[in-house]
């Protein structure tokens, strides 16, 4: 999916977000590695894949977000921590473009507008919600310091020329998330990243972009430090009138000549020699103006996939479907079939439908995306009496009407989710039909907590008030059979109806040889088909 379609989708993969923004990394990686070798066709096919995670910020609210059949998903909370992100959420992961940030500045709208986002990262006072997750510690707002994804997140001040508040996060970062105690780290010392982070930043220097020749500059924690090199050369590294107050560099020198940028050179290091910095109390914004560098060549530019807007991906009368693109120069081409057009204004479906588009600018082309959209009977609309998970929300209020079944995995975003309560809901089919069978789609995951219902009660009315028993189907299925399967409880009769309720009840807590014993579990739905 990734290759073919520039990205993973909610439904092709579980934490398809960090998936994609990782891999692209990746493949930069890789792209450097074969220019440096000369490779140059291997370069061109990875320097554009580092380009993919282009096709997952929604320029809307300024997040990388999931997409489901080629529009952004919906129910979106940037504070959620959901099967999209690998533990975290869309705060903590829509920064995790080391390779470009000049590109990641650009899709913001320039510094100024990613300056803002940058300063509400670690100063908003949205709580996390969703998936509890016990690796995002250390939180200063949004910023998790205690899991890797954010580490780098303090230093892009650098990348706009505004070093001296890259200072004041990581000074309030190694002075608040570490203590010289038994519990000193505020994460989990993965592969020693959270000693690693602390060793490098109270030197004075983080590497930001691992695969760039540089380090950036944040502020030194110890008043001199001296790295003995493998070739015999020493590097040091001393900061004049540091004090818990004084943090902030008023100026520098590197081997006695004036330094004014925010990295220094790993050539630098090596190379042995002396790095002063002049601390004080207040900001020197005239300090550090010479920024490091972090960009996709502009002859080696790619264009991002366009995107699809509509209110639903199924519809009873008419659809209106919208294309948009985070590239505002790039041309949209569209087609139902082979034949391509340029996009232009909206497009209004009223019948099943499977539209392709691509983007163009400047000779380059996009990978082509596709979106599906079906119709539906009218007519039916649906009452739900419990409460489901935001993150578990499917299509939304509709979702168990809307003709959309889900596979046995939870993650892709098709099923809807209810926690520790029965689940209640009334179908009003718009009018007094001949019904021959209805089915409730359920799934089983009990590694995820998530089990079949422990029964499901089918009721139906002619006039919405006297309901009459259509069926009542136990749970037939072993509560303790690991593995993801899906069932659909049905019951078949012939009967005059227009309103269904339907009760799936709740089977109970993890039991006790689960690994959640005591835990509340989910009930997974996914359609009520009616026939």
């Amino acid at each position: 999916a990734y290759k073919k379609q520039g990205f993973i989708a909610a439904g092709d993969e579980a934490e398809s977000v960090s998936k994609t923004l990782e891999y692209a990394f990746d493949d930069w990686c890789i792209a450097q590695y074969a220019k440096a070798l000369g490779k140059d066709s291997i370069y061109h096919v990875y320097i554009e894949r580092a380009q993919y995670y282009k096709n997952l910020f929604n320029p809307q609210n300024g997040f990388m977000q999931a997409k489901m059949n080629g529009a952004f998903a919906p129910h979106f909370d940037p504070a959620e921590v959901n099967f999209n992100f690998t533990e975290a959420n869309a705060w903590q992961y829509s920064l995790f473009v080391l390779h470009d940030i000049e590109g990641m500045v650009n899709l913001h709208g320039g510094a100024n507008h990613f300056e803002k986002h940058l300063d509400e990262l670690f100063s908003t006072e949205m709580a996390l919600s969703g998936r509890h997750q016990v690796d995002i510690t250390g939180l200063i707002g949004q910023y998790a310091h205690g899991n890797e994804p954010s580490h780098h997140m303090a230093y892009l001040y650098n990348f706009i020329a505004k070093p001296y508040k890259t200072q004041e996060k990581v000074h309030q970062i190694l002075v608040e998330q570490y203590q010289n105690t038994p519990v000193g780290l505020s994460g989990n010392e993965d592969c020693g990243q959270m000693s690693a982070w602390y060793v490098l930043s109270a030197m004075g220097f983080y590497s930001v972009t691992p695969g760039l020749d540089y380090y950036t500059i944040g502020t030194p924690h110890l008043k001199a430090v001296t790295i003995n090199l493998e070739n015999g050369k020493s590097f040091v590294i001393q900061a004049n009138a540091l004090t818990d107050d004084h943090y902030y560099i008023q100026s520098a020198t590197l081997n006695g000549k004036d330094f004014n940028q925010s990295y220094i050179k790993h050539a630098d290091i090596v190379n042995g020699g002396k790095l002063i910095f002049e601390m004080g109390p207040t900001p020197n914004p005239n300090w550090g103006l010479d920024i490091p560098v972090s960009s996709i060549p502009k002859t080696d530019q790619s264009c991002p996939v366009p995107y699809f807007e509509a209110v639903s991906q199924t519809f009873s009368d008419s659809l209106k479907i919208v294309l948009k693109s985070t590239c505002e120069t790039c041309e949209i081409l569209y087609s139902f079939s082979d034949d391509f057009q340029v996009y232009t204004s909206p497009i209004t479906v009223r019948k099943d439908a499977v539209i392709s588009a691509f983007s163009k600018c400047n000779n380059q082309k996009s990978k082509a995306v596709q979106a599906s959209y079906q119709k539906i009977q009218s007519g039916r609309s649906i009452s739900i009496a419990s409460e489901y998970s935001n993150q578990y929300a499917a299509s939304g209020p509709n979702a168990l009407i809307d003709y959309l079944r889900g596979s046995p995995n939870f993650r892709t975003g098709y099923w809807q989710g209810y926690q520790g309560q029965d689940v209640i809901a009334t179908v009003d089919l718009g009018s007094i039909q001949t019904v021959n069978s209805i089915s409730i789609g359920c799934l089983q995951d009990i590694k995820s907590w998530i089990w079949f219902p422990k029964s499901v009660e089918i009721w139906t009315a002619v006039d919405g008030n006297k309901f009459e028993l259509y069926g009542n189907i136990e749970n037939d299925f072993e509560k303790d059979a690991y593995g993801a399967f899906t069932k659909d409880f049905t019951a078949n009769q012939s009967r005059d109806i227009r309103f269904i309720k339907v009760k799936l009840t709740y089977p109970g807590d993890c039991p006790t040889w689960h690994l959640g014993a005591g835990g509340k579990a989910w009930v997974f739905v996914d359609e009520i088909v009616i026939n």
